[in-house]
């Protein structure tokens, strides 16, 4: 029995978790740990094939996605969204961040594709959720866990526009809107679905065969159960195997609607530290890599996205370590945490990936006891 292992099976044991895979990979040196079962009547054990719903390491992928179109040269990086997103070609702009919402002012300049990329569009969540903007915004962005309960991405984008952007666009980082209008983003410029893009393009080519936005009949002996955790802290049920994964749902979102395994976001994982290759084909550019593992934020922006970025910065679809304020944040560690008990993470500097899956959603956006322990042990490895 390893480290990792006893970290895992402890917090099974005290019940903050039916079950966990951790994965940490150096290279060709994989080691991978199941403990409890996919459900909390353990009516299966927990294996290292089985289906989670990975909320937001959705987004390192749909970023991914983005960023061929702009190799593809369908899309520039400083191009205006408008001639893909008309719905946003008039946004407007709250005066202050704290002003009402009905107390706005146009938008100072157009929204770029590299203000979706960075999370710098003018929509999203600061630290500060009671901001009159931020509460307009939650009728629209809701849970981003649970993408079956959105309309189709057409009617989302337009109830979208109708909210008044809390922030100027490349003014602020703001956390969840701009991942899901990337998805749209690329579905719009190439043509394609967002399921039927990611598939051909970034899923097949890495072997990702069970990342998806829906999970069939065949896999779901595979798929967890889902859970929050109860007032007291015992996990309860929000959606069982059968439920809401069932079909692909109206709006495929780019910020959390996928499912996959711990292999499957590894294959993502290395074809990023092998500057874009996998499998002797090329799916990225070196540059576009470093561009979605760079961090691109002021001070000052990492601070108004403080509750969720702890003092680390932001590159394309996920954080980048900038400060090592615990012993697992190395510069350049680039990766995100998912509400539904999900992180992933590179270390371009020891060549290093970290995976866990868990299926018990996170109550804030500060990560999890579990998590933390997971870091601390891998980084320790």
């Amino acid at each position: 029995m390893s480290e990792l292992h006893d970290t895992l099976r402890r917090h099974v044991d005290d019940g903050a978790v039916p079950g966990a895979v951790g994965m940490v990979a150096r290279g060709d040196d994989v080691e991978v740990v199941a403990v409890g079962g996919v459900d909390v009547e353990g009516s299966a054990p927990m294996a290292r094939d089985s289906i989670f719903r990975i909320a937001s390491i959705t987004k390192p992928i749909t970023a991914a996605a983005v960023l061929m179109l702009v190799e593809d040269g369908l899309v520039g990086i400083d191009d205006p969204v408008e001639e893909w997103l008309p719905e946003l070609a008039k946004p407007s702009v709250v005066r202050a961040p704290d002003a009402p919402a009905d107390d706005v002012v146009p938008a100072a300049r157009p929204i770029t594709v590299e203000d979706l990329l960075s999370s710098r569009t003018g929509w999203g969540f600061p630290s500060d959720f009671s901001l009159p903007a931020v509460q307009a915004l939650f009728e629209v962005q809701k849970d981003g866990r649970a993408p079956q309960a959105y309309p189709d991405p057409d009617t989302w984008l337009a109830a979208l526009a109708r909210v008044p952007m809390v922030h100027q666009p490349g003014e602020a980082w703001l956390y969840g809107t701009s991942s899901d209008l990337q998805g749209i983003l690329v579905a719009r410029a190439s043509g394609r679905t967002l399921p039927e893009f990611l598939a051909e393009r970034i899923f097949e080519p890495l072997g990702m065969k069970d990342t998806a936005f829906e999970v069939p009949a065949a896999k779901r002996d595979r798929f967890t159960s889902y859970y929050s955790t109860g007032a007291t802290g015992a996990p309860e049920l929000l959606d069982a195997p059968d439920g809401g994964w069932s079909t692909v749902p109206a709006f495929p979102s780019g910020q959390g609607g996928l499912v996959g395994t711990a292999d499957d976001w590894l294959a993502f994982a290395r074809m990023l530290l092998a500057c874009g290759t996998a499998n002797g084909h090329r799916l990225l550019s070196p540059t576009s890599v470093s561009r979605m593992t760079t961090n691109h934020l002021t001070a000052r922006q990492r601070e108004i996205g403080a509750l969720f970025m702890e003092d680390q910065g932001w590159g394309y679809g996920g954080s980048v370590d900038v400060s090592p304020v615990d012993p697992w944040n190395v510069p350049g560690r680039y990766g995100w945490v998912g509400g539904t008990g999900t992180t992933a993470h590179i270390v371009p500097p020891t060549g290093t990936v970290t995976i866990l899956l868990t299926q018990v959603g996170m109550r804030s956006p500060t990560p999890t006891p579990l998590m933390r322990d997971f870091w601390r042990c891998t980084a320790a490895g």
